[in-house]
């Protein structure tokens, strides 16, 4: 029974040389000569609990995205290119068909002859935005749906009088940071990590160390680095589970407030790249490479300064139990008091009770503590802290924090079971705990079962991204790194074996191929043939490195003491 399993040799062989375990089988026709094969593409997963070898790839794809974008000297260029003639032509065809649908509201006929024209018109207007749709043009031409003309309720933008107040610089478009010349004579181009922390929702276990010294805790003991309490509640009673849990869903709303307030107050358009993650009291906090260096006095008061307002219906009571909830009245189309069997309160009025002059929001969201330090470019912290923003990417957001113990466990189930009956979005089940019903109430509504990834386990609160890199950080995406290092490694095969790849990016035509296709081989001898290419691919490669450093070494020597290669 303890003998190796060999579905496992193959799985952990496969992760050691980087070959996706869960790879897609496509069927390549190849247009000119009309031959079809079958190759195979990564799976892409992001997570290791997926695959391992896909998510480590995406990991370092990130770690070179940061490097490249956190010291830049220059400002990233960023010009769309300018479209073809040929979409051109087809945006021009889609303004004579919205002329000539406005032209018929006017044109005297029958109601049916202008409907039946109507249908034509939009019928050739649908086909011609899925054209626009599948071209290579970034964002949409017209809004999605034509009759939505629901007017969008607003609120006033004056800030809070509990909160302090911030000074408003016009953004400069710049997004490089300042450099400083040495005593040496030497230009520094620093820049900053910051760590961005919710308030306490109250005293946790913590393991403190100053130096060689572990510091006792708020309850007198000291702790281990391992310790079963570790992030648990000294006092459960007194813990604010239900401020725990608002903060984590709201805490992506902070952090967009957060930038948005930060270049407002610096002045300029500072640029970041940084990473979501949960503490070990299951709070979550951010971790951010900036470009350049701000005054910490100001990051401290942005920090003070920055909040979220939740413009929904008071949900502080609840109204009826997850055991008793309204039930569904079809005659009436809404949601009943299982006792009085009168209608609930509708979001619509919920919401138009909000517009009173003394109405205060649902809850408000603040930011906590702000830690931040210098990195200076080039040097092992610069490296170390790119790692250490990237080093749970590759995992769900509550693996590193799962529960090792009993306290541990009572923890995790007493903030879940908070988040199984708040509400997540004006759709939300949980509602009508509140009274309420929720925005489009339809019937199979089950409170405290929401399908939303707020209440889930794996999620505990947080549903906003967990990567977050500004559009200018290094003017590419993760697509363009992809597609530079491929080049890199082509040009260096291709000097290496005299043959080049020619770039016809519509030769081929692809199609999924089904597991169960007789062209298919088994998964295990398909991860066997690509562990083998990869170990041939990466001989290659590595003779093709040490025939280039090889050339170069020879050009600065004297023709007499050169070696041939």
């Amino acid at each position: 029974m303890r003998q190796p399993l060999a579905k496992d040799a193959l799985r952990l062989l496969a992760e050691q040389y980087g070959v996706c375990v869960r790879p897609l089988a496509l069927r390549r026709t190849d247009t000119t000569t009309g031959l079809t094969e079958v190759v195979e593409v990564p799976c892409g997963a992001r997570l290791a609990a997926k695959c391992k070898p896909c998510a480590e790839r995406n990991r370092r794809l990130r770690i070179q995205q940061i490097r490249e974008g956190w010291h830049l000297a220059d400002e990233p260029a960023i010009r769309p290119d300018r479209p073809a003639d040929e979409l051109l032509d087809l945006v021009r065809s889609r303004a004579h068909l919205e002329f000539e649908r406005e032209q018929l509201m006017f044109q005297p006929m029958t109601p049916d002859e202008r409907a039946a024209r109507l249908a034509d018109i939009d019928a050739q207007i649908i086909e011609l935005d899925q054209v626009l749709e599948e071209s290579d043009l970034r964002g949409h031409l017209t809004p999605r749906d034509r009759d939505d003309h629901q007017p969008r309720r607003t609120r006033s933008t004056k800030r809070r009088q509990d909160t302090p107040d911030l000074p408003r610089l016009p953004v400069d478009k710049r997004t490089v940071g300042r450099t400083y010349a040495g005593k040496t004579g030497r230009t520094h181009r620093p820049s900053m990590l910051i760590t961005l922390t919710l308030d306490s929702h109250g005293a946790v276990h913590q393991h403190i160390r100053r130096g060689p010294y572990v510091l006792p805790c708020e309850c007198g003991t000291r702790h281990g680095q391992r310790d079963d309490v570790l992030g648990t509640p000294i006092d459960p009673d007194a813990y604010d589970y239900r401020r725990a849990a608002l903060d984590a869903i709201h805490f992506a709303r902070v952090l967009d407030r957060w930038w948005q307030n930060l270049r407002r107050a610096a002045g300029w358009n500072v640029q970041y790249a940084g990473a979501v993650e949960l503490q070990r009291r299951l709070a979550p906090h951010a971790h951010f490479a900036i470009r350049g260096t701000l005054p910490r006095r100001l990051l401290k008061q942005v920090a003070a300064a920055t909040y979220h307002q939740v413009w929904w219906p008071a949900f502080d009571r609840l109204v009826y139990t997850v055991d008793r909830p309204p039930v569904w009245d079809a005659d009436r189309g809404a949601y009943v008091d299982p006792k009085t069997r009168q209608p609930l309160q509708t979001w619509a009025e919920a919401l138009d009770a909000l517009e009173d002059d003394d109405a205060v929001p649902a809850y408000v969201a603040k930011l906590g503590r702000i830690d931040a330090r210098g990195i200076e470019q080039g040097t092992k912290d610069a490296e170390r802290a790119i790692r250490y923003v990237t080093k749970y990417v590759t995992k769900d957001i509550t693996d590193h924090a799962s529960p090792h113990s009993d306290a541990q466990r009572a923890h995790f189930d007493r903030l879940h079971a908070e988040l199984s009956t708040l509400p997540c979005s004006p759709t939300c089940a949980n509602w009508l705990l509140y009274g309420i019903q929720p925005d489009g109430a339809k019937p199979g509504l089950v409170p405290g079962r929401c399908s939303g990834k707020v209440h889930q386990r794996a999620t505990l609160g947080f549903t906003g991204r967990r990567v977050l890199v500004s559009r200018q950080w290094s003017g590419k995406t993760l697509a363009d790194h992809r597609a530079d290092n491929r080049a890199w490694i082509r040009a260096v095969l291709a000097e290496q074996t005299g043959e080049e790849e020619a770039n016809q990016p519509d030769r081929y035509r692809f199609e999924l191929a089904r597991p169960d296709d007789p062209d298919i081989p088994p998964l295990e001898h398909r991860l066997l043939r690509a562990i083998s290419t990869r170990i041939r691919w990466r001989e290659d490669l590595r003779q093709a490195q040490h025939g280039f450093r090889q050339r170069v070494t020879n050009s600065s020597k004297p023709p007499n003491q050169r070696r041939t290669v």
